[in-house]
């Protein structure tokens, strides 16, 4: 901790006498203010351990975290066809919401390991007054906010074959016997 200059501490007794409290007695009048100790600025030390254990959820998995390389080479090269497609176009918000819930429990259900979801193109930088692209925006966060979340291995863009910058892949769990 540095040492205040002169000035510094000049100007800290000026604030330090223009104080005053905002409950209690107040200071009489021409009473020098009483001498403070000096403040450490040390932080307090945390333990080691938590005192009393916590009982915690175990953390969703997150999509697009678990594919290996080669299930990336294979979606980058377009060699993977979608099981399930699901186009978005022309609905809005709540009802896109509840059409790609719908889709996911069904592909989940019938053992689908790829999910083509067709949102549209991002807007461009000169489209972005319009506030075109809310779906796809949301998206994201759907999926990481969803119940299916965990069912969920990743979600990749999409080979220009199956609508590029337009779409995603949304790869689903393996389901284990």
């Amino acid at each position: 901790m540095r040492r205040l200059s002169d000035a510094e501490s000049a100007l800290w007794a000026k604030v330090i006498a223009s104080v005053r409290p905002i409950h209690g007695a107040a200071p009489r009048a021409g009473s020098d203010p009483p001498a403070r100790e000096p403040v450490t600025t040390t932080p307090p030390r945390l333990p080691a351990r938590p005192v009393a254990p916590s009982i915690t959820q175990p953390a969703r998995p997150q999509p697009g975290v678990t594919l290996d390389g080669s299930w990336d080479k294979r979606l980058s090269r377009g060699l993977v066809s979608p099981d399930f497609s699901v186009d978005l176009h022309g609905h809005n918000l709540a009802t896109a919401y509840s059409l790609l819930d719908a889709r996911l429990e069904q592909a989940i259900a019938t053992g689908a390991r790829v999910l083509l979801l067709v949102t549209g193109k991002p807007p461009t930088s000169r489209d972005r007054p319009v506030g075109r692209g809310a779906i796809r925006a949301a998206v994201a966060d759907w999926l990481a906010a969803s119940r299916h979340a965990g069912s969920i291995a990743a979600v990749r863009g999409a080979h220009p074959r199956h609508g590029g910058l337009g779409a995603l892949y949304i790869v689903l769990r393996r389901r284990r016997s």
